[in-house]
């Protein structure tokens, strides 16, 4: 099956929430700053001028991925997730690949993220990506143990 990213639209947005609470919540990381966003995307993400982007197998949203805007030129990947049943497939390269490119057109000069030192899959795909460790001060979340940047 043929999957595509596609930019966020509200008719997803319980998809959004449902894929996010079910990572956040198996590794016991879901807080109340993870819960603004994905209460309201819109509100809190996109009218700043950030991105959020959507992998679709079918019309099943199986993955999603983002860009919030922190400062001038400094956006914060976040909500990076794909469902359990489609993982290894590539999907969360075609997400950051996503972000990546709207990030270069948008001349940002650097991305952070936070992140938790269970999710070990992902932070060696951020370091595939070129993303490098960091000290983690004053963290949004609690929960967050690993900060890394990525400068373009």
């Amino acid at each position: 099956m043929e999957i595509t990213i596609i930019p966020y639209e509200d008719r997803y947005a319980e998809d959004f929430k449902r894929m996010n609470l079910e990572w956040l919540d198996r590794y016991h990381l879901t807080e109340a700053p993870d819960l603004e966003v994905l209460n309201d995307p819109r509100g809190t993400v996109l009218k700043d001028g950030g991105v959020l982007f959507l992998a679709k197998a079918g019309d099943e949203i199986i993955g999603s991925a983002g860009l919030k805007k922190e400062d001038e030129g400094v956006f914060e990947l976040i909500k990076m997730t794909v469902t359990g049943s489609w993982q290894g497939r590539g999907i969360g390269r075609m997400l950051m690949d996503a972000c990546l490119q709207t990030a270069r057109e948008r001349n940002v000069k650097k991305i952070t993220l936070y992140s938790n030192s269970q999710l070990q899959r992902a932070i060696n795909l951020y370091e595939q990506y070129g993303f490098r460790h960091t000290t983690l001060d004053n963290s949004p979340l609690e929960t967050a143990d690993v900060r890394m940047e990525l400068i373009l």
